[in-house]
């Protein structure tokens, strides 16, 4: 019989509950839920033990406070770090989650040094090109979940605007995970049915403004956090495509090497996702406002990214 395969979950915050639930639920791989307050990843993941009956599942579920119980994580995802509070830009969480990202990418490269991580920690597009750095590990190996996300987001907006089913809604989303995203309804269809075709410029136009502000419009509402469902789901799907070899384009943040004329940062693209992470980068053609709009967002993660100073 086949061994089962292992994630660890790096952050034990409202994401890193739903993650280690949803996995169970799906009897996706067992699953380790590490982080550093004592008691926390434990007893979320007693928590959901006690749930395996109901879900049906027979996956292993534990809790740690030590890195050592990653060790032979065929695929690390990480939430490590401060969430974004009302009045707070992703930007200002830097310096706090950098130092974070940095003891997570020792603990990892040191206990899982064969993993493909998927990050999640904010501000993106620095914390998965510092993990990167830090561990040394491959670009296939370290990519970041935004675009999955940003493009649900897109897709239940528009399924909303057409009374119709999110399922039969396929959008995408290019650039960084910020104010700054580059929603492309030219490249977003209804079953095949480009967005343009169904929705007047307007509506479509306030519906792409109202995906950039996505999650600061859940931060507004929930005062005390961010989005943490919504983000758990796009990092499982991801984690799924890859530990399943499914071979699904999805959009990532993946590192670049020329693609699109940028160079040596993260920015979301769409991707090949299967057991080798990201296997495949697909560059398709832009009109002259959707460049334009995509070196904006380039321009801010280079920002960013220079902030960091590694």
């Amino acid at each position: 019989m086949a061994t089962r395969k292992k994630i660890a979950l790096i952050g034990g915050g409202n994401i890193g509950g739903v993650q280690a639930q949803l996995i169970a639920q799906r009897q996706l791989a067992d699953v380790v839920l590490f982080d550093v307050v004592e008691g926390l990843p434990q007893g979320k993941a007693l928590d959901i033990a006690h749930a395996l009956t109901g879900f049906g599942s027979d996956v292993s579920v534990t809790g740690t406070n030590d890195y050592k119980d990653i060790q032979g994580s065929d695929l690390v995802i990480v939430t490590a770090g401060l969430a974004r509070k009302p009045g707070m830009s992703r930007d200002d969480l830097l310096k706090t989650n950098l130092g974070i990202i940095k003891s997570v990418s020792e603990g990892i490269a040191k206990h899982a040094p064969d993993a493909i991580v998927i990050v999640v920690s904010n501000p993106l597009d620095a914390m998965v090109y510092a993990l990167k750095h830090y561990t040394g590990f491959p670009k296939q190996r370290v990519f970041g979940m935004a675009g999955v996300l940003d493009s649900a987001r897109f897709r239940y907006f528009v399924a909303q605007e057409l009374g119709c089913s999110v399922r039969d809604v396929v959008a995408m989303v290019l650039g960084g995970h910020g104010d700054t995203m580059v929603p492309l309804p030219r490249y977003s269809s209804v079953n095949g049915v480009p967005f343009t075709k169904l929705i007047a410029k307007d509506k479509l136009d306030a519906i792409m403004k109202r995906v950039q502000g996505a999650g600061g419009e859940i931060v507004a509402l929930l005062k005390t956090g961010s989005a943490f469902v919504s983000p758990a789901m796009a990092s499982i799907e991801m984690a799924e495509a890859v530990l399943l070899d499914q071979k699904r384009v999805m959009p990532c943040a993946a590192y670049l090497e020329g693609e699109y004329g940028v160079k040596g940062i993260y920015v979301g693209v769409p991707t090949l996702l299967g057991a080798k992470g990201v296997e495949k980068i697909y560059e398709f053609e832009l009109d002259a406002s959707e460049r334009a709009l995509l070196d904006t967002s380039v321009k801010a993660v280079e920002k960013l990214i220079a902030e960091i100073n590694l």
